[in-house]
């Protein structure tokens, strides 16, 4: 194990100095997949699986810090996650609030929630409020979490909240339709006024979005890691940013 550790860090060192700051993503999302799986492998129940994963967060968080990533989004919960037994819903509910109430602890990142947090149990809900109050002012990297998230419904709810604003406003449903761009509409998502991300990233060995982040990684490059998320490394970050320093960007398809 000593010479594994000595040639990883070797490797490491040598992806780290390909990367120069204008081939980092200022944004990375990251689809945190494979807890679940991680654990059956090991013997463990799901709780086992999401306790490991939420221990690699801060490890992921420094790393992209290290590198100059501006915001990293994290997919901790989706809407379809929601509709799990409470058997398994409830200890994953309190490992989120724990991680997150970790985060807002560092005083290093500003937290920034991402979701429909009305569909959490409200104390859930309380606890990310709180997290994200506490850290509004920190001028560190972004941090969002996503907790109750799905693409979809991301974009229903952006789409309602600027219906429901011109209906304040006391707008006819003719004018409405005029104002519908996708300007507007990235104007009532939840990760308003940020860049897309450059960056996604899913573990797991899946290859597919799921819904994450629909609307905003249109021109995304995605990197797909067959670790599982609890096994996800810092050598394995740096080949995600190593593949994506190496692509040519195409915005038009």
């Amino acid at each position: 194990m000593i010479v594994q550790d000595v040639l990883y860090g070797i490797y490491e060192r040598r992806l780290a100095a390909f990367l120069t700051p204008e081939r980092v993503p200022r944004h990375v999302g990251v689809m945190l997949d494979g807890n679940r799986r991680w654990a059956r492998l090991k013997g463990e129940d799901s709780a086992h699986g999401h306790e490991a994963g939420a221990a690699n967060i801060i490890p992921l968080l420094t790393w992209s810090e290290e590198v100059g990533v501006e915001i990293v989004t994290l997919w901790l919960l989706s809407t379809d996650n929601l509709k799990r037994s409470a058997q398994e819903l409830v200890p994953l509910l309190t490992i989120i609030e724990k991680v997150v109430d970790e985060l807002a602890a560092a005083g290093r990142w500003r937290v920034n929630l991402v979701g429909a947090r009305e569909l959490l149990p409200a104390s859930t809900a309380a606890r990310l409020d709180a997290a994200a109050a506490q850290t509004a002012q920190v001028e560190g990297m972004v941090v969002n979490i996503a907790v109750g998230y799905g693409g979809r419904r991301e974009i229903a709810d952006a789409v309602r909240e600027m219906l429901l604003e011109a209906d304040a406003a006391g707008k006819t449903l003719a004018e409405v339709a005029a104002a519908v761009d996708p300007q507007a509409i990235e104007a009532h998502l939840y990760t308003r006024g940020q860049p897309d991300p450059d960056l996604v990233i899913r573990t797991s060995g899946e290859q597919r979005i799921g819904g994450f982040l629909l609307w905003q990684s249109t021109h995304s490059e995605f990197y797909f890691c067959e670790a599982y998320w609890p096994d996800f490394r810092r050598v394995d970050f740096l080949r995600a940013l190593r593949a994506f320093a190496e692509r040519e960007r195409r915005y038009g398809g």
